[in-house]
């Protein structure tokens, strides 16, 4: 396995992987929990897909097999600024408000949002793996623009496996069920520290190279 992370800008740095990421998402989202947001046959893709976003994707064999998105806090693209946020102005209809205790707007603190694996990633080692690296890259953007903590919108069985693997994740706000996709779902906080070995990071997609004819002579 190995992961990158990129912003809009550097998208083609790495191929199709964004496209990948994008369809990954659907697949799971939409395709297995059917939630009720903006898709096509292909691809998931909302309003916080914007220049504010950067991305954590891991690649296996060349496949991308899991990624999530992570923004500040202190984000804004036209009537939107970053999801917890949004969803205590009351602005998304399936997250409410009470999952938030305050209002949060600093560079200090980025959000991760649109965590996915595949389910090809079909072992526990190889999926605290996969999760490792794409929370690691998630922390190394983060930090390297001056954040301190993260912090996601995510399954409750989410904080063991983040502290499994030596991510410091705690609950910040009280728990709701999700009637759609029948989990239950917490705002979780964690320092945005490295604690795995660092493993270097693929700087760009191998593509496949395009084949000619030979010339005549």
């Amino acid at each position: 396995m190995e992961q990158i992370t990129f912003n809009l800008a550097q998208l083609h740095l790495h191929g199709t992987a964004f496209f990948d990421f994008l369809a990954l998402r659907k697949r799971f989202f939409v395709d297995e929990l059917g939630w009720d947001i903006p898709h096509d046959d292909s691809v998931e893709m909302d309003q916080y897909d914007n220049p504010q976003a950067y991305y954590s994707v891991v690649l296996r064999d060349g496949e991308v097999i899991g990624g999530a998105r992570v923004m500040p806090t202190t984000a804004k693209w036209g009537n939107h600024t970053h999801m917890l946020r949004d969803a205590l102005k009351g602005k998304l209809i399936d997250i409410p408000p009470s999952v938030m205790k305050a209002d949060v707007e600093t560079n200090e603190m980025w959000e991760c949002t649109r965590l996915v694996m595949s389910n090809d990633v079909d072992t526990h080692a190889d999926r605290s793996k996969c999760l490792g690296l794409i929370v690691q890259g998630l922390v190394d953007v983060a930090a390297e623009k001056g954040a301190s903590n993260l912090m996601s919108l995510s399954p409750l069985a989410l904080m063991r496996a983040l502290r499994q693997l030596g991510f410091d994740a705690e609950r910040i706000g009280e728990p709701y069920l999700n009637e759609g996709d029948g989990r239950r779902y917490a705002v979780l906080s964690m320092p945005a520290k490295r604690t795995m070995p660092h493993i270097p990071r693929a700087t760009h997609r191998p593509q496949p190279q395009p084949l000619h004819a030979p010339s005549v002579v």
